[in-house]
């Protein structure tokens, strides 16, 4: 009889769920649906919140999706989900289990997301400075704490336990008093130290913040508990591992060996390898630096260039042309004009025009902007147009990570993936001229299948 893993991602617009086989670790179902939870900023303070009782709603929706006879088999559950968010629950009496095999959310703040814009570089720059090596960001858990320590105490004063939005799940799912955060997710909350594994409290108790409600760091790749009740025919007591990074799990899902590097371009883009066993990053931020260095497994880290400008890119030059077509009385789809871009830049396979992309800025350089240099007379086709925007979206990441840095590192092959290089050919020749190492397109990047394949791995 085949036993199965289920794992989870509660992502941003979506929730994933699978089932992988633990014999084969093959997937043998998936589903996804998108959770519709945003909910619109009121108060003019650059707000980005979630409704948290519609993603458990979608959560439930997506789970009830899987075939209930191999969830009657599943042997553990994984979760993952959006790093750096906030949601704050009472205790226990988080969640409803009344006379169902499922649970609904009760008594839950809103989850301020990743994207929350709340916190100015202003607040930021008044906020104590942190004994890690991550810089504090807006949408930062703890940077959002204190936002609500200083604007609204009296919100806080309401609930007893706060984490992400996948801690929170699987503390509903073991019956758990608090929250237990692993350290992939609270390096991404801020105010936490990774070579030692604990949170700054001496340097947050000395600023005032709710002590109370930091959560209890466990090892990433660990168990948080047991489930306290059956869920979706899951039996109770079925072990449950402590939630993860949406970001590590992507990564895991994809990196066969340490010696590959991981070009993931879909709404932004990242690249990132594994740093060696004893690497240690320095114990404070280093803000201008591009490239930043996340908690993995026992310990280690992985390298990682986050640009903010990816995918999104290529889409607002589409959305772009749409308008000044609409504009000139003409009309043709985002998706039949994406697809006459690329084949134009597939007749022009190189170009002299330069288009530096970075319309939102980099988190190391904010104020660093799109460029188009070198124009002349015979470079302003659509062609030349779409193949030098692609370049660019490589030669940025690139100068975040360059080749060079790889080939240093013992980087010996470049896993693409993403929706982005997916869908666009011009992408992959650009990508493919970028390193001179052999790319290769595997399994796309899957946070869900990645969490599934550690417990599968670990466990």
């Amino acid at each position: 009889m085949s036993t199965y893993i289920l794992g989870v991602d509660v992502g941003t617009t979506s929730v994933k769920a699978v089932l992988i086989e633990t014999g084969s670790r093959a997937v043998a179902a998936s589903h996804a649906l998108p959770t519709t939870s945003d909910i619109i900023d009121g108060g003019g303070i650059k707000a980005k919140e979630q409704h948290t009782g519609r993603i458990i709603d979608t959560l439930n929706r997506c789970i009830g999706l899987l075939p209930r006879d191999k969830l009657q088999h599943v042997s553990s559950i994984g979760l993952s989900g959006q790093m750096h968010g906030v949601v704050f629950w009472k205790g226990k009496g988080g969640c409803d289990w009344t006379d169902k095999d499922f649970f609904t959310a009760r008594d839950t703040s809103q989850l301020i997301t990743w994207q929350d814009g709340r916190c100015s570089i202003d607040f930021l720059s008044s906020l104590p400075k942190p004994r890690s090596h991550l810089s504090v960001a807006t949408g930062f858990g703890c940077a959002t704490i204190f936002w609500y320590m200083r604007h609204r105490p009296e919100f806080l004063e309401e609930f007893a336990v706060a984490g992400t939005i996948q801690d929170y799940v699987v503390s509903m799912l073991c019956g758990l008093d608090g929250c237990v955060m692993t350290p992939q997710n609270a390096a991404s909350w801020g105010f936490f130290n990774t070579s030692s594994n604990q949170w700054n409290v001496d340097i947050l108790k000395g600023a005032g913040f709710p002590l109370r409600l930091l959560p209890q760091c466990v090892p990433s790749g660990g168990l948080a508990g047991q489930t306290c009740s059956d869920w979706h025919g899951i039996a109770a007591g079925t072990p449950v591992g402590a939630a993860l990074g949406d970001f590590q799990c992507s990564v895991y899902s994809c990196m066969s060996a340490r010696t590959d590097a991981v070009l993931n371009i879909s709404t932004s883009a990242q690249l990132t390898f594994a740093m060696p066993a004893d690497f240690k990053p320095a114990d404070s931020p280093q803000p201008a630096s591009p490239v930043s260095y996340f908690p993995y497994f026992e310990g280690s880290y992985l390298a990682v260039a986050a640009s903010l400008n990816g995918g999104n890119v290529l889409a607002t030059f589409v959305e772009m042309l749409t308008s000044w077509m609409r504009e000139l009385g003409a009309e043709l789809s985002d998706s039949c004009l994406y697809g006459k871009l690329i084949n134009s830049a597939l007749n022009q396979e190189t170009s002299d025009l330069t288009v530096i992309p970075t319309i939102l800025g980099e988190r190391h350089n904010p104020l660093c902007l799109g460029q188009v240099t070198n124009i002349s007379t015979t470079n302003l086709s659509l062609g030349h147009l779409t193949r030098a925007l692609c370049h660019g979206v490589l030669a940025n990441i690139t100068s975040m990570m360059p080749a060079e840095r790889l080939r240093e590192a013992g980087v010996t092959r470049i896993v693409g993936s993403g929706s982005a290089i997916a869908h666009n050919e011009v992408l992959r020749q650009e990508v493919e001229r970028a390193f001179p190492q052999p790319v290769v397109y595997g399994q796309n990047a899957d946070s869900a299948v990645g969490v599934a394949m550690v417990l599968c791995d670990r466990h």
